[in-house]
């Protein structure tokens, strides 16, 4: 899901090329790694329950991925009224 978001956020950026879009793809490709290297146990030693690091992983995401969409949707209507 990670993933896909990514690339979302990455086609969005080839098609705009606006940096929040880029930034945006980034941390979602890097978060999908961080969780399938988790999953995988190589960044914890087997007592991966409690997540307290998603705490802060996940409202980051949200708003890079927020600050992104508006990016996106302001070079929409700016090129929409040229």
């Amino acid at each position: 899901m990670a993933a896909a978001l990514g690339g979302l956020f990455l086609a969005g950026y080839w098609v705009s090329r606006r940096p929040a879009n880029a930034v945006a793809a980034g941390a979602w490709l890097a978060y999908g790694g961080y969780e399938t290297a988790m999953r995988l146990r190589w960044l914890c030693s087997g007592e991966c329950n409690i997540r307290v690091d998603l705490l802060l992983i996940y409202p980051l995401l949200v708003l890079i991925s927020l600050v992104a969409v508006v990016a996106l949707v302001r070079w929409r209507l700016a090129r929409r009224d040229v």
